[in-house]
């Protein structure tokens, strides 16, 4: 704290106090504060038991592979739970044959999964963290996704799952943090998805598991043991490629994903208590292929968009999103979307504080679409 005033006195020599102010806020505003808003199962989804993201993930796989003998799981350290815990017990439950660990080559990882997939059996792969998969960037981009297209539809590596833990989580740094979505959604032949929670992270992992394509699965590494749902213990899915309105509203409209989404949550609490502008919230939980006909209709209902994730801004998602409303829906816009998003630098250590796209930075950003239309 000390440093920190030292640093303002210094500042404010060439900056108004107005101009320091959003900075201040910034730096004082914790990242690592966290307000995870639960989610609550369909009243059909049976018989539940309540779970963190890691239980509800273990579960999930648990499910899988029960139902799958074809099914293994690989990764570095997965054979004794992995560094996250999420597949502790089922090396024990279903033998080394089945679940194993392997060399530290992401490469390697993502090679062997494409050649199990296409020879018929399931292949969960996991990443030991989202900052290490470029290492096997090519064999994603121009193998797995690619795999189905140049055989003229013969061959596929439909089967692979790959799980990879993602963000911020309070201490990271810059190989530990990263949000690399964006990097996939420009592949076509994949799917990218990211659960908002452990509820979320059932039903939509089970839909990967079942899907005909590879599908990437990005987990908010911060929400591991932070959140906690009742999930249905049944085969309870949630479609690939369907966004969820998690709050219904008629003056703005957010969207995340991920951990985000809470953020975004905290910031429509804000917007409603101290603006009365009641904000309508998505979580896209599929990234690729993304729903657009369910932001179009909050669009053009709300009028203001405002787009946030924990990427860095320039070529985010967040972007794409911007442009493709833009073009649906111009005549239905009173003022210009908003993205709320990570700085263009490499993600911080001691800064994360001031990188991160905290509720104040979105709350501003709704003030901003109000005043503007």
């Amino acid at each position: 704290m000390q440093r920190l005033t030292s640093s303002l006195k210094y500042v404010s020599k060439f900056y108004k106090l107005d101009q320091l102010r959003p900075l201040i806020i910034q730096i004082c505003s914790a990242s690592t504060d966290l307000n995870f808003h639960k989610s609550v199962p369909p009243k059909d989804a049976g018989e539940t038991k309540e779970m963190n993201l890691v239980q509800s993930l273990s579960h999930t796989m648990d499910i899988a592979m029960e139902r799958d003998p074809s099914m293994i799981v690989f990764g570095e350290d997965v054979a004794f739970g992995g560094v996250f815990r999420c597949t502790l017990g089922l090396r024990d439950k279903y033998g080394k044959d089945r679940v194993f660990n392997t060399p530290l080559s992401e490469q390697g990882i993502i090679a062997f999964g494409i050649g199990v997939a296409a020879g018929g059996s399931t292949a969960m792969a996991e990443i030991q963290f989202a900052d290490y998969i470029f290492p096997g960037f090519d064999q994603i981009v121009n193998e797995a996704s690619k795999f189905r297209y140049r055989s003229g539809g013969q061959f596929d590596c439909g089967k692979l799952v790959v799980r990879a833990p993602y963000g911020a989580v309070g201490h990271g740094a810059h190989y530990h943090s990263q949000s690399p979505e964006a990097y996939f959604a420009h592949t076509a032949g994949l799917k990218v998805v990211i659960p908002r929670g452990p509820l979320q992270a059932k039903g939509l992992l089970l839909s990967s598991f079942a899907d005909d394509n590879p599908v990437f699965f990005f987990e908010p590494k911060r929400l591991y043991r932070a959140a906690t749902d009742m999930i249905p213990i049944g085969d309870w899915r949630i479609p690939l490629g369907e966004a969820e309105v998690v709050r219904q509203g008629r003056d703005v409209t957010l969207v995340a994903w991920g951990r985000q989404l809470h953020t975004m949550l905290d910031a429509a609490d804000m917007a409603r208590d101290q603006l009365d502008v009641e904000c309508e919230v998505i979580d896209l939980q599929t990234i690729l292929p993304w729903d657009t006909e369910t932001i179009f209709k909050s669009v053009r209902s709300t009028g203001r968009l405002i787009i946030s994730h924990e990427a860095p801004l320039t070529g985010g998602f967040a972007g794409e999103i911007a442009s493709t409303v833009q073009e649906a829906c111009f005549l239905s816009l009173e003022a210009p979307i908003q993205r709320v998003c990570g700085w263009d630098t490499p993600f911080p250590h001691i800064q994360e504080p001031v990188y991160m796209p905290d509720r104040l930075r979105c709350f501003e950003a709704i003030k901003k679409v109000i005043a503007d239309s």
